[in-house]
């Protein structure tokens, strides 16, 4: 299993366009998915997000209206603040929560989410390899990046590639 933020995104990086060729290949291969979910929850359990925090550094969290309602609400201001001062416009992503370069999300505090009890939908859900909106194959290409960044989707990948017999050399 590996943590090591650096070796991830390295190994990210260089496995982007096998990972490319893994997802078509799984269009194609007959698979359970219920076993690859459980092979995503087994990797989840090994490894803990508090010692990474990575997602909230390098991804967006995009946020719907019920996010913005029950984020205004946890922290007691009206709605219209709440969008002035803690959201943006994102070209390709929609509304998203304000980011610093430097450290992430607005409400990443250290390691941790101060707004955790009310996160949106999208952080609650991260890394989607056990659910999310459409099915496995139509969620895979957002896991060739967040091979480059979480440990638990480059160790879930690895593994599902073993497990559905995926040839890295196969073009």
């Amino acid at each position: 299993m590996i943590t090591d933020l650096v070796q991830i995104k390295r190994l990210g990086e260089q496995k982007r366009a096998e990972n490319e060729r893994f997802r078509r290949h799984l269009k194609t291969y007959r698979f359970v998915e219920r076993k690859l979910r459980q092979m995503a929850i087994e990797t989840e359990e090994q490894i803990d997000c508090l010692q990474c925090a990575n997602c909230c550094k390098v991804a967006t969290a995009r946020l719907n209206e019920r996010d913005v309602e029950k984020l205004a609400r946890y922290l007691r201001l009206p709605v219209t603040r709440f969008l002035r001062d803690y959201t943006e416009e994102s070209e390709e992503e929609g509304l998203i929560l304000k980011r610093d370069a430097q450290s992430g999300c607005v409400f990443l505090a250290g390691n941790e989410c101060t707004v955790y009890d009310a996160r949106p939908g999208s952080c609650e859900n991260f890394p989607h390899l056990t659910g999310g909106a459409g099915s496995l194959q139509s969620r895979m290409w957002q896991f060739i990046d967040r091979a480059c960044y979480c440990p638990i989707v480059y160790n879930t990948l690895e593994q599902w590639k073993v497990e559905t017999e995926f040839s890295p050399t196969a073009k």
